[in-house]
């Protein structure tokens, strides 16, 4: 009996410290699927903001290859660990033989992280970015990116680990206040997921809805049909050197263009 009562102790005991084992397994599972707060998210996806952005003593340079030769070149600096600042420049027609087109003035980015992600809540940030997309257009006083600039925006990124890699969720609502002369004014949304297969590659996907280009003039102007459905491959070839090849406007109104455009994106982040 006292050897039954000895043996059905340890079984309890063994039981229990199995019991104990399993849960912190799962625990441990549980987290690689959760977010990590080690995790810097992209500060872009192909064109939407995220809540990411980079550190104090980083910054990237970024160069992008648009249609009918445009190029635009812009470059951003972490002030501080929540706070960045860039500038960006383009142009349009600058390679082939026509008459090279300037983008009017320089653009500004700004980016300042509100709150931090966690376990269970998402990082938000508050922005600036006046750098619109596409060739720049004076006709009829239009004074507007053939893709408006996101503005004033409040972008909320979550990311969680997978066997695979990451997997990030963006989200966020933006307002343009400069490009307004063609008579929309009204405030969008945005959304988009970046999604990595390995080290080296990921996929983004991206919406936005462009409320702002379907009233009015602005809705003439506007080369979509109901937003903007972007997506993108990312290829990390050389460390801290991005090669993105991006198929935007996949919504595209079959009367005013005829194919989705298809543009490059290189990206180059340095810490100092």
């Amino acid at each position: 009996m006292r050897h039954n009562r000895l043996g059905f102790a340890y079984t309890k005991k063994y039981i229990g410290v199995t019991m104990k084992t399993k849960l912190i397994l799962l625990i441990l599972l549980f987290s690689t699927l959760s977010a990590q707060d080690s995790y810097p998210p992209p500060s872009n996806l192909i064109t939407i903001p995220t809540a990411g952005g980079l550190i104090r003593g980083s910054f990237s340079a970024e160069l992008r290859l648009q249609k009918e030769g445009g190029l635009n070149f812009g470059m951003a600096a972490g002030v501080t660990d929540r706070f960045q600042f860039g500038v960006s420049f383009g142009a349009s027609q600058l390679i082939g033989d026509d008459v090279l087109q300037w983008h009017p003035r320089p653009e500004v980015n700004l980016k300042y992280r509100i709150m931090d992600e966690t376990m269970n809540m998402p990082g938000v940030a508050l922005g600036l970015e006046t750098q619109g997309f596409g060739g720049y257009n004076t006709g009829d006083s239009l004074n507007r990116y053939d893709v408006k600039a996101y503005g004033l925006y409040l972008a909320g990124s979550k990311n969680w680990q997978t066997p695979l890699g990451n997997i990030g969720l963006h989200f966020g609502a933006n307002y343009n206040f400069t490009e307004t002369d063609d008579g929309d004014k009204d405030i969008s949304l945005f959304a988009g997921t970046d999604i990595e297969i390995n080290p080296e590659l990921a996929l983004l996907f991206e919406y936005n809805a462009a409320l702002n280009e379907n009233e009015y003039g602005a809705e003439d102007i506007s080369i979509s049909r109901g937003g903007y459905l972007n997506a993108a491959v990312r290829w990390t070839f050389v460390d801290r050197l991005h090669l993105e090849i991006d198929f935007n406007n996949l919504l595209f109104d079959e009367e005013k263009v005829g194919y989705f455009n298809r543009e490059l994106k290189i990206i180059y982040i340095e810490y100092f």
